[in-house]
């Protein structure tokens, strides 16, 4: 993307009145700080406008702006958070800039109904895209050559990524930097931002799940322990007992600290070392199954494809040939916003809205 070690040139686009607060809040944790100890490179962080100067997010708050948009021309990643004003086209200036940043090799991201500008560009014809489920809706019939995917997370379409409301573009940004600085960057990251790289729904997010903290240090050293002896049986007694306390209290703490069962923790902790194993190395997947607990391979077979929707060989096939799936979050419906015309063509009734950010492994 850039050469080596130069910093990763990273610019937000803002204008007044109408750049989301949230998503600027998370660029700017994501890529404002100095992350090289976490295995990421240096960022030049930094926020663009048309003109420079003071502007006005869409809660009010005043940035100072000291870039143009011809930063864009030298820009590695080139980010629109939500464009929270529909009544408020982007200029020729800025969609001339994303198209010439894109066509020079920059990975352009959005978030939200950020996508907006991007399809304006004219760079989401004939992709699959995503946006806040409110505005899918508007969103397909205003660009009609974007595939417009209203259940997803994000989507990623190699240097075009969009993502999905609020929240999402966490998920958005942390599969950004596991997809070019690998999985313990993203994990890092993810730690350092107390929240997990991967949520799951409907079809699982290509994401590690991270290695949750307990600030119970009994149960800690006891969590530690299991991590480094997956390949063993471990049963809710043996954990307990290591605890030194009866199955059912441990349980019941287990479940206090950490918010699901030790069955359902340990689960996860089995797929997450069998997708590490299956990305890093070429050990067989009967091996694996061993090495991570679940015994054989049809075991693993089964609970990988169950939990994350691929098999097992069709997870290392993706990640060996470089490809780059979303991860569903469960079906919602498309709404057009009433005052865009075509609204009626699809249909709006948020009574199928699931919340579905995912359930414990």
């Amino acid at each position: 993307m850039t050469a080596p070690g130069a910093p990763v040139v990273v610019s937000v686009v803002v204008a007044d009145g109408v750049v989301g607060s949230f998503g600027l809040g998370v660029t700017s944790e994501v890529f404002g700080y100095d992350r090289t100890a976490m295995g990421l490179p240096l960022f030049d962080f930094a926020l663009v406008a048309e003109v420079p100067g003071e502007v006005r997010s869409d809660t009010g708050v005043r940035l100072l702006v000291d870039h143009g948009l011809e930063r864009l021309a030298v820009s590695d990643i080139v980010l629109i958070t939500a464009w929270e004003s529909f009544d408020r086209a982007p200029s020729a200036a800025l969609i001339a800039g994303i198209r010439d940043a894109h066509a020079r090799g920059a990975i352009v991201v959005s978030q939200c109904t950020g996508a907006f500008v991007v399809a304006s560009a004219g760079l989401l014809d004939g992709c699959r895209a995503t946006t806040h489920w409110r505005y899918a809706g508007e969103l397909a019939a205003r660009f009609p050559a974007v595939t417009v995917d209203p259940a997803v997370l994000y989507v990623d379409c190699g240097r075009l990524i969009t993502g999905a409301g609020t929240a999402a573009g966490v998920d958005t940004l942390l599969h950004l930097v596991r997809r070019e600085w690998g999985p313990a960057a993203a994990n890092a990251l993810a730690r350092e931002m107390v929240v997990p790289p991967h949520r799951d729904g409907g079809q699982a997010q290509y994401i590690d799940t991270p290695v949750a903290r307990c600030e119970d240090d009994l149960l800690g050293v006891v969590l530690e322990w299991a991590r480094a002896h997956l390949s063993e049986e471990i049963s809710v007694e043996l954990l307990a007992r290591r605890a030194l306390m009866s199955p059912r209290s441990f349980a019941r703490r287990f479940k206090a600290t950490t918010g699901t069962t030790p069955h359902a923790w340990l689960l996860g902790q089995r797929l997450a070392a069998a997708e590490a194993l299956l990305e890093g190395s070429d050990a067989p997947v009967e091996e694996i199954a061993r090495l991570v607990g679940f015994g054989t391979a049809a075991g693993l077979r089964e609970q990988f494809t169950r939990r994350r929707g691929v098999s097992p060989r069709a997870y290392r096939q993706t990640f060996r040939a470089g490809a780059r799936p979303g991860g569903s979050v469960g079906t919602a419906p498309v709404q057009l916003h009433r005052h865009w015309p075509g609204a009626g063509g699809v249909g709006s009734d948020e009574a199928g809205v699931q919340a579905g950010l995912g359930q414990p492994a």
